[in-house]
């Protein structure tokens, strides 16, 4: 129950897809196990340090020859990807400390280039979450990247952790749905907090019990290294990559372990690389505030007025939840519907006709667009994006605030947003409560001399990594390094949205041209095809 930062891939198809997996539903794929017995991890394990020099990987690595077939349906209820994609594994080193030691699959999907005599290479796609699984989405969305698709082999992939790459695993639909509808994620008595704080610590334990092998490797350092290794295994000789929303942290720190091995990465919905646990979420705040702003004065309303129309429903709704069928509308769920539609403008009058409803006292739509987000589909099977998407976030951040720094926030918080405040104030508190693994590091390393240029492309309305996350990943990346693009618009995410970027980010791919740093794309140089 967090609106931390998600994939963005899918605009609006009927009902939208701002943070999707597997198309909100589908049994996950069977995850082989790694190849070791299941050990525990205790709360004392620590992840490798992100600086750490690693041993060479050995030739039964590195000389893989990936066996392309046909690939499965994604659930039992999606289709096949199309017949030019081919499915394959890679083994990486569970630790790659041990690189001789046990191994886990990387699960890849692959569409050759359509124009052979002109391929660039591979280019390998990462659509945030964390948790989100490449090897479903890229197929969803290629034709957003067919011009890329021609010269380029693109290749989605599932990260350690992640769905078939032994994915995590913490919780049971049932016990899913029973959070949901019973714990308050702004609790105002002793009892709630009690309850809240109980609840996620259960998740960790759940993670743990069911995920106790590979939950101590879950880091973004550990998923960069296995990206040098899937460059190498592919034949590339440079990493060309497309990163979005956390897929922008991946290719941030993949430029800092390998700053010589990087070709033409994009980072795209930028993540501050500079910010800790507590910072993220003031981004946050700020962030879903400012486009719940930006929302509102679109629709005619007082910004300040309708804020406090929305902070009613959300006291009412805590007092009293909605019935729909035989669920409810929580406050917490109604937060979390609110916040979906602010990933892209295209899905405001969504949020429009589902506040509406609300006050009516129906609670469907929202409750609909919250199940979306926190992907459970129509007969309450919950896939496992928010499984691994906290298993990764806790085995990075080494930051554990207690209920006590939360509630120190919350004054702050509500003042910068008194809608989103004092969720996403105890949510600091309770993403990594008494998580069983030790975080690696209080914020990632980006510094990459030695890099060629990295386009990085902030978008000023972004709720969820807001603009000024990408003037940070540029500082951080260094000089001549980090290309900062600013797209003057609304939503998570640039490349396809704003011609005028996905025109910068095409030349810059395709063609090797570097855009001047600094240079801004508007909203109305967006629309005329500037």
């Amino acid at each position: 129950m967090s609106i931390r930062i998600r994939a963005a891939v899918l605009a609006v198809t009927g009902l939208l897809v701002a943070g999707c997996t597997s198309a909100g539903g589908g049994a996950p794929a069977t995850t082989p196990s790694p190849t070791t017995a299941d050990a525990k991890p205790s709360a004392t394990t620590a992840a490798p340090s992100a600086t750490a020099t690693t041993p060479p990987l050995p030739a039964a690595l590195t000389g893989q020859r990936p066996d392309w077939r046909s690939c499965p349906a994604p659930g039992p209820d999606t289709a096949k990807p199309g017949k030019n994609w081919r499915c394959a594994t890679v083994k990486v080193p569970l630790d790659h400390a041990k690189p001789e030691g046990a191994t886990i699959p990387i699960a890849l999907i692959r569409k050759e280039a359509g124009r052979e005599a002109d391929r660039i290479g591979s280019l390998l796609f990462n659509f945030g979450g964390p948790g989100a699984s490449g090897v479903d989405i890229l197929p969803q969305v290629e034709e957003d990247y067919g011009k890329l698709g021609e010269r380029y082999d693109l290749v989605g992939f599932d990260p350690r952790g992640v769905s078939r790459s032994s994915g995590v695993v913490c919780r049971t639909d049932a016990e899913q749905a029973a959070a949901e509808a019973t714990v308050d994620v702004t609790p105002d008595s002793a009892a709630e907090e009690a309850a809240y704080l109980k609840d996620n610590a259960a998740f960790g334990a759940g993670c743990a019990r069911r995920s106790g092998t590979v939950l101590p490797h879950t880091t973004t350092t550990a998923t960069a290294r296995d990206l040098d290794l899937i460059r190498q295994v592919l034949g590339d000789d440079k990493l060309h990559y497309f990163g979005i929303s956390y897929g922008t942290q991946l290719g941030g720190t993949y430029a800092h372990l390998f700053p010589r091995n990087v070709g033409r990465i994009v980072l795209d919905a930028v993540v501050d690389p500079t910010a800790d646990a507590v910072g993220h979420a003031r981004h946050q705040t700020i962030g879903f505030q400012r486009a719940l702003g930006n929302y509102l004065k679109s629709t005619g309303q007082d910004p300040e007025a309708g804020t406090e129309r929305i902070e009613r429903l959300l006291r009412k709704l805590d007092r009293a939840p909605l019935t729909v069928g035989e669920r409810k509308l929580t406050e917490g769920l109604a937060l979390t519907g609110i916040a979906v539609t602010l990933y892209g403008q295209p899905n405001w009058p969504l949020l429009t006709a589902a506040l509406a409803d609300a006050e009516k006292g129906r609670g469907g739509a929202l409750l609909e667009l919250a199940d979306f987000y926190n992907d459970r589909d129509a007969n309450g099977h919950y896939a496992t994006q928010t499984h691994s998407q906290r298993a990764i976030s806790c085995a990075d951040s080494s930051a554990r605030p207690t209920a006590a720094d939360a509630k120190a926030l919350i004054p702050e918080f509500r003042r910068l947003s008194p809608v989103f405040g004092a969720f996403l104030a105890w949510d600091t508190a309770g993403w990594c409560a008494e998580w069983p693994v030790k975080g690696e590091r209080a914020t990632p390393e980006a510094s990459a001399p030695g890099s060629a240029p990295v386009l990085v492309v902030g978008t000023t309305g972004d709720p969820a990594t807001p603009y000024e996350g990408a003037e940070k990943m540029a500082k951080e990346l260094g000089e001549g390094v980090g290309v900062l693009v600013t797209n003057e618009g609304e939503g998570h995410g640039a490349y396809g949205t704003s011609s005028c970027v996905t025109r910068t980010v095409d030349a810059y791919l395709l063609d090797g041209k570097v855009p001047s740093y600094g240079k801004t794309c508007s909203s109305g140089a967006a629309r005329s095809g500037a």
